[in-house]
């Protein structure tokens, strides 16, 4: 199927992604904590893997290929948006207007939140990148160490501090 996708068989790209999407889409939903942009970052992932498919080399499952530009897509988007949103709060700043600090996150808790008494769905979004997408791989879509540090490109040791560091943050958010 993968070779008669790779050549530009369109019917044999739609079994794979019938085959693959479900669980990509869950991967994202858990990273994103979105459904809408989760499902966006899928279709956005399957096109980018449409129009890549010919260099897919297979040194590695196309599942981990396919998460591989996932959380490459998500890093841009949201590296993008951070920055969208820090001039925002910049220009706001220079026009003596009131800061928006909803719109740039650190990663904190901050008293609004605890009042609300977050729910875990909620402190899984407020981790930070990094944490968060090596949380999501290893608790809840059940990757090693070893796969999620290749679909990241980050050594394994990274991937167990992300963990770890994931781990502590969310202790703290839903203990207060």
């Amino acid at each position: 199927m993968l070779l008669a996708a790779q050549s530009g068989d369109a019917e044999a790209f739609a079994t794979l992604y019938d085959a693959h999407a479900p669980k990509l889409f869950a991967v994202c939903v858990g990273m994103l904590t979105d459904r809408q942009a989760a499902q966006e970052l899928v279709q956005d992932t399957f096109v980018r893997a449409w129009r890549g498919l010919k260099s897919f080399r297979g040194d590695s499952s196309l599942a981990t290929w396919l998460h591989r530009i996932a959380i490459n897509e998500m890093l841009t988007t949201s590296r993008r948006d951070r920055r969208r949103a820090l001039r925002v709060s910049i220009e706001a700043d220079l026009n003596d207007d009131q800061p928006n600090h909803e719109s740039v996150r650190d990663g904190s808790i901050d008293a609004r939140d605890i009042a609300l008494g977050i729910d875990l769905e909620h402190a899984i979004a407020r981790l930070p990148d990094g944490a968060r997408a090596v949380f999501v791989l290893y608790d809840i879509s059940g990757y090693g160490h070893a796969e999620i540090s290749a679909q990241l490109g980050i050594a394994e040791g990274t991937s167990k501090a992300h963990l770890f560091r994931a781990r502590r943050l969310l202790r703290a958010m839903l203990d207060r």
